[in-house]
Order: structure tokens, then sequence, then C-alpha cells
């Protein structure tokens, strides 16, 4: 299986995506930018499911040693990150799974992407990777909680189809989940500014859904 670094891993949705990928049979490797919270990261999802392949390092190393990458990184840091790995991830399968979102009177609304959408500007700053967007809409409490199932589709955006392919099944190797194509990424800003109305709902009725598309 592919190795998989998630950039931001020591974050609770990298966290969580790394357990359940590792879960899967994924080798994972964390990754931050200090050495010792990936490694201390790595070691809480071992104490939670033993023996799964799971690591962590700096995300500079994570992102030279992993075949694919996950960015699950603030928006706000997301352009100097890309720009400080773009040579570890140069022919590279990338999967952001971040939603550009602030809070206003605690209230969360989507932030304006001058380029569409973070997944846009990502595939904007690393022209020789084939960027996909899929995972927002997961919660990570529940992703961290392996005997929990998880439910709900992952509409996975991306201009390169075999990267969108690729990704639908990294989705599927989750128990429970669907991976559904979502079509060029000129469409991963209407899931990524969905992401806010969904915690908006979440909020409001103290539950945790997520998204299903029916009738596919």
């Amino acid at each position: 299986m592919p190795t998989i670094a998630i950039i931001g891993g020591s974050g609770p949705e990298g966290r969580g995506l790394g357990l359940r990928f590792a879960i899967a049979g994924h080798p994972v490797i964390l990754g931050s930018r200090d050495a010792q919270r990936a490694r201390e990261a790595a070691d809480g999802l071992l104490a939670i499911h033993a023996g799964i392949p799971v690591s962590g390092a700096m995300n500079a190393d994570a992102a030279s040693r992993a075949d694919w990458v996950v960015l699950s990184v603030p928006y706000e840091g997301l352009r100097s990150t890309v720009t400080d790995l773009a040579p570890s991830l140069a022919g590279k399968m990338v999967i952001s799974v971040v939603a550009p979102i602030n809070f206003t009177d605690g209230n969360p609304r989507p932030v304006l992407v001058p380029e569409g959408s973070a997944a846009a500007l990502t595939q904007s700053l690393l022209p020789e990777s084939k960027v996909t967007s899929a995972f927002h809409n997961l919660s990570a409490r529940e992703l961290l909680k392996p005997d929990e199932m998880l439910h709900g589709d992952i509409i996975v955006n991306g201009d390169d189809r075999d990267a969108r392919l690729a990704t639908m099944r990294l989705a599927e190797d989750v128990k429970s989940l669907r991976g559904v194509d979502g079509g060029p990424l000129a469409n991963a800003r209407c899931v990524e500014e969905f992401t806010s109305l969904l915690l908006y709902i979440n909020r409001t009725y103290k539950k945790r859904s997520t998204v299903k598309i029916l009738g596919i």
C-alpha cells in the first residue's frame, strides 16, 4: 500500500485520518513542524490502536518519504507550508482536506479564496503534483474512535482523473465510507464552503451529521 504523509498530522483531523488510514493498512507518517510533537502524536495513535503502521516526523521528512501526501493544515498557513514543501511534493498525489473557514460572532463562515478554493490554490503552487480535494466533512472526534462506524460519502475533486479515482479508493479503504467523483478541481469550492454550513448545522442541533449523496 502507498505510504501516506499527513502534513499537520498532530492536529485532531490529521491524527484521525492517520488512524483510519493506518488501520486500513497504509503506512502513515504524521508530519509536524516539531519532531517531538509528531512522535507524540504517533505514540498517541498507537495507544489507541496498538500495532498500526504509524510514525512521526518533521513535515519535510514526512513529505519526502511518502508516496501520497495529505494536507491538513489551517488555511492561513497553507501557502507557506506548500511553498516550503514543493520540492518534496513534485510528482506526487497531494490531497487537500483544507476548508477555509473563520468564525464571526461564534458562527462559522467560509473564507473567500482568490483562486477559488484551497485545493485550487494548492494546485497553482504545485504544478508538478496531482492535487485532489477530499475528506472535508468528517468529524475528528469520530475519526479518533476506531470502534465507531463512520457514515457518509467523500466527495473527491481533481483535474487528474486517475488521482481522483485513487483518492476515492483511499476513502473506501475506511470501512463504511464511499468515494464519490465530484469532478474537476473547480468544484472543490462547493465542498469546502459547505463545511461551514455543516458546522453550523451540527452546532445548532448538537449532532455530528455528514454528507450522503442519494440516488447513485
